[in-house]
């Protein structure tokens, strides 16, 4: 028997949930297929667990600066246990609320399993537990099913229990000595987290700066903020062989721009890269088109080259982030539901790496502007001329704009400093309602904050 929906989706993510729940509520008979846990990456393994780690990480720095602010204390210690119970207990409380939500809506079935096609508008699903294989059919597909993090191609990694994004939060343990391979946004926020936990940190990125795809001045910014902390950064180091030996330590051969190099650590994490979920998926026999990375291809309304196919989120190729794959469900629910024209042609992107101080981006970078050739200046300024950071105890980093040069418009902006997410978020706002950078030269903030300081940022775009 194969039981038909208006509507199938794969994946219980933050773009999939919401998506089944208003499919259903539209009168849309809608099933949602979940292989492992409601909430996907976001909830379990990406935002909600990583920053509550990472609050934690926050308060044995700031125990261990507390002479700094006049306030005597005693030794830090770090109880890894508690730690990740908290996260444990935040998680938890987060995925409840998404399964009630999915419970109590009403022609919405929640099914646990393995989803894989066997034709463009029919799946097979093997239930977890018993092993019972269902048969679906649809009118409409959806693919939410997400990424994963990737092992690199090193000799001896087979034989060396190493972590990853996932499981690197399970630790009861503080490593007394991380290695971390990726100096991108999660190796960043692990490597500072672990670091203020009271580890010893190594950060191997075979690239020449940290943050690939950042401006040059932000990536050094950046590494200086790391290499301050205290943790070793190596640039342009590859990483070729590991073993593990009769010590238990974990040895780590790289290839660096001084010559070959062996690093010794406890822990290995591995942060390279996450590659699509689309391995069972079975996508030949839907005739659904990828790329040679494994994402679907899809257009700038998330359709796949099948009609009545879709895909959302990161296992798309888009920007991984937990608020692009909700605004992919604002498209896809625009155009279904409401007759619309929604699409992802020109949305503007933000992103913060939480790292402390934090870096917030939106919009064009400086080398972005001049690869488009644009006509443009640049707005910057450290954050030790913002009286709220020195205020704060926090006054690392810069903030940096840039504008067009005949418009006045703000084309993009990068903020690395204290809440630097909160202070960019404010550019892009102004952003969306094309607000010239003028005004916010201009404009009257309240003092002190950490507002005030787009009045003295925006007007060196003039100096």
């Amino acid at each position: 028997m194969v039981q038909h929906y208006n509507a199938v989706v794969i994946g219980a993510g933050q773009g999939g949930s919401p998506l089944a729940i208003t499919l259903a509520q539209a009168g849309r008979s809608t099933a949602l297929v979940e292989r492992e846990h409601v909430g996907g990456t976001c909830v379990n393994e990406g935002c909600t667990p990583t920053k509550t780690m990472v609050a934690s990480a926050k308060t044995a720095y700031v125990d261990r600066r507390s002479a700094d602010y006049g306030v005597q204390n005693g030794p830090v210690t770090v109880d890894m246990v508690k730690v990740r119970q908290r996260k444990r207990d935040i998680v938890e409380d987060f995925r409840r609320g998404s399964e009630r939500r999915i419970a109590r809506t009403e022609g919405l079935d929640l099914l646990v399993g393995e989803a894989r096609f066997t034709d463009p508008k029919e799946l097979e699903v093997r239930l977890n537990g018993d092993g019972e294989t269902v048969r679906l059919s649809a009118d409409d597909i959806f693919i939410n099913v997400g990424a994963r993090p990737a092992n690199p191609p090193i000799e001896g990694l087979d034989a060396v229990p190493a972590v990853n994004s996932t499981t690197i939060m399970e630790l009861d343990v503080v490593p007394e000595h991380l290695l971390v391979l990726g100096g991108s946004y999660v190796g960043l926020e692990f490597a500072q987290m672990f670091k203020r936990f009271g580890s010893e940190v190594t950060i191997v990125q075979r690239g020449l700066q940290l943050l690939a795809r950042e401006d040059a001045d932000v990536a050094e910014a950046v590494a200086e903020i790391m290499r301050e902390d205290g943790i070793e950064v190596l640039l342009a180091t590859q990483a070729r062989h590991v073993a593990q030996g009769e010590d238990r330590r974990i040895r780590l051969t790289v290839d660096t721009p001084e010559g070959e190099r062996t690093l010794e650590g406890s822990h290995l994490l591995l942060a390279v890269g996450r590659p699509p979920n689309t391995g069972k998926l079975n996508l030949e026999a839907a005739g659904v088109e990828m790329d040679k990375r494994g994402f679907v291809k899809v257009n700038e309304r998330l359709e796949t080259n099948v009609p009545g196919i879709y895909a959302m989120g990161d296992v798309n190729g888009g920007p991984a982030f937990t608020h692009v794959s909700y605004d992919d469900f604002r498209v896809i629910r625009t155009n279904l539901l409401a007759s619309g024209n929604a699409t992802t042609t020109d949305r503007l992107v933000p992103y913060t790496v939480f790292i402390d101080p934090q870096l917030g981006r939106i919009g064009l970078s400086e080398q972005e502007a001049q690869a488009q050739g644009r006509n443009f200046r640049v707005a910057k300024m450290p954050m030790s001329y913002v009286a709220r950071a020195l205020e704060m105890g926090e006054a690392r980093g810069f903030m940096k704009a840039v504008v067009d040069a005949d418009t006045g418009q703000i084309l993009g902006c990068t903020i690395l400093g204290i809440e630097g997410g909160e202070i960019m978020a404010m550019i892009q706002i102004a952003m969306m309602g094309r607000v010239p950078y003028t005004a916010l030269r201009n404009a009257v903030f309240s003092h002190p904050t950490l507002a005030e300081s787009l009045n003295n940022l925006f007007a060196t775009v003039d100096t």
